[in-house]
């Protein structure tokens, strides 16, 4: 998907509400194929984003789990470490 999306769910700080509109923008931003939707298109592409961010926040409140929360830290260590690979 987007490599801009993050782990949101079982990780240590939990995510915000923030996260999750962010999370919920890049998605909009793939489907529509646009990051700036024209003036015509801007309130459909509002209405997608705060849709997706209120099933995403719903989601990560409903879901449960029996694993540790990951630190968010070493998520991102991993991801550098992977983007070091990928682009040296």
């Amino acid at each position: 998907m987007c490599r801009s999306i993050h782990q949101l769910h079982n990780v240590e700080p939990p995510a915000t509400g923030e996260e999750a509109r962010a999370a919920a923008l890049q998605y909009v931003r793939k489907v529509a194929g646009t990051t700036r939707p024209s003036r015509r298109n801007q309130d459909a592409f509002d209405r997608a984003v705060e849709a997706v961010a209120a099933a995403t926040e719903e989601l990560l409140g409903s879901l449960v789990t029996a694993a540790p929360p990951r630190e968010r830290e070493v998520l991102a260590a991993r991801a550098r470490e992977r983007a070091a690979r990928r682009y040296a």
